[in-house]
């Protein structure tokens, strides 16, 4: 039960995030990722399983709950710096995103050994198997809050459709809405990815094959995502534990695999409306 509960509030909430920042960022390609997020906590996690930074007090969860908090921080820092327009904050994004990923790879080869990396890259490609009480819980909360916050501002994300002159024109604080958003996402984001590791795709084609149902209206596309996206990730969890019985398939690649030609499929489907 708290592995299936698990699977259905990290759907629901990769899935939100990733609606929120493709509309924040006017970017068809953002997801919970792209603020450098998921690469950062995998740095925190290896430095604490690798490294041992931290010793017993800290855990696997912590240190990648750090490392994506830092990564975050980093992100905002280049991002805002240079004026905190869309752009800059993915091009930040993808500098952190870079940046931590080379950190991890330094670490496991150069620390690791092999079951120490084989333990290290199963949870790195997204798995549900430690799940717990605890972390349903903290998920739980963690996404009523930032779920509450981004229906509050649901109306504001209609209007950064239109762009941001347009939003300013319509009485919306960008930066500072901006701002707000982004923080509420990424910590869903380092919450979520600190319990089960990356898994990928799920905030990237969820919130356009929800959108195609639903519209643009985010007072729609919100609950609609959520709820997509938790049914979404249960079942291939469930796919994950049983196609290749006993042995069990990492989530992430799972996600992948269907999300890639799913996301194809998305593309073709934009193109021939246009």
């Amino acid at each position: 039960m708290p592995r299936t509960l698990l699977a259905a509030v990290c759907g629901a909430g990769l899935a939100v995030c990733g609606a929120v920042m493709q509309s924040l960022l006017r970017n068809p390609l953002a997801d919970p990722f792209v603020l450098g997020v998921s690469s950062g906590a995998s740095t925190g996690a290896v430095a604490v399983v690798v490294l041992g930074v931290g010793g017993e007090a800290v855990s696997l969860s912590a240190g990648a709950f750090l490392g994506a908090l830092l990564s975050f921080a980093l992100v905002l820092l280049l991002s805002y710096t240079l004026g905190g327009s869309s752009d800059r904050v993915v091009l930040s994004g993808v500098a952190a995103m870079q940046l931590f990923s080379a950190l991890t790879s330094f670490i496991v080869l150069t620390s690791a050994d092999a079951e120490t990396t084989r333990g290290v890259l199963f949870w790195l490609l997204g798995s549900l198997t430690g799940a717990d009480w605890g972390q349903v819980l903290l998920c739980a909360v963690v996404l009523g809050v930032v779920l509450a916050i981004c229906l509050g501002h649901a109306r504001t994300l209609d209007a950064f459709a239109f762009g941001d002159e347009a939003a300013a024109g319509l009485g919306v604080h960008v930066v500072r809405t901006r701002l707000v958003l982004l923080c509420a996402t990424a910590l869903l984001t380092a919450a979520l990815v600190s319990c089960v590791g990356a898994i990928g795709f799920v905030g990237l084609v969820l919130p356009h094959a929800t959108r195609a149902l639903t519209g643009a209206g985010h007072a729609r596309l919100l609950p609609v995502t959520a709820l997509t996206g938790a049914v979404f990730l249960v079942w291939v969890d469930t796919l994950a534990r049983t196609v290749l019985d006993p042995q069990e398939v990492p989530v992430g690649v799972v996600t992948s695999l269907i999300g890639v030609p799913a996301f194809v499929a998305v593309l073709y489907r934009g193109r021939s409306r246009a």
